[in-house]
């Protein structure tokens, strides 16, 4: 029997912008700076100024499907060790974000904490959240926080600083190119 949530009825969305503002965290905090590139930070500000509704709407799918992919490969890596990806990445993605109350509202991590449990059994994390309504302003920065710490989890894992971020750009390229 098919899920309404199943990924298949999902839109992809913008992955190309998500993955870029992902990206751009990730390269700032293995920078050790405090805060993005400000010309990277512009150039996000603009695009997503520029992007009008049904845009914004693509981006918060296309950060649902980094979610969906990166808990995928997570789910594959933790089973080839015998071990359950949601007894090991959500505790972890909990801890990271109570650690964050000034970017991730204490309310948001139970909805977060459900988006990765989502993904991590199959289900589409945008599906899964949109049957409970709407998303909220304030749940923009930890769905943004979910997908860098689900990318920097995958890049830890490998010890490779850019393996999430290139793991996405080679699945987009090989997806063209059919």
């Amino acid at each position: 029997m098919s899920s309404p949530c199943d990924p298949q009825h999902a839109p992809a969305g913008d992955v190309g912008v998500a993955l870029m503002m992902i990206d751009s965290q990730l390269k700032s905090v293995y920078d050790g700076k405090s805060k993005a590139d400000p010309g990277q930070q512009a150039l996000i500000k603009q695009l997503t100024a520029s992007l009008g509704p049904k845009g914004v709407d693509d981006v918060l799918d296309g950060a649902c499907t980094l979610i969906f992919m990166f808990m995928q490969w997570l789910r594959m890596a933790y089973e080839d060790h015998d071990k359950d990806v949601i007894a090991h990445v959500v505790p972890n993605l909990v801890t990271s974000m109570r650690m964050m109350p000034k970017s991730v509202r204490p309310e948001a991590i139970p909805t977060m904490a459900g988006m990765v449990v989502a993904a991590g059994t199959g289900l589409s994390p945008s599906l899964w959240r949109k049957q409970y309504g709407y998303w909220t302003k304030d749940e923009m920065t930890p769905l943004e926080a979910t997908a860098f710490l689900l990318a920097e989890h995958i890049n830890r894992l490998t010890d490779d600083p850019d393996f999430a971020t290139r793991m996405i750009t080679e699945a987009l390229s090989s997806s063209d190119e059919d």
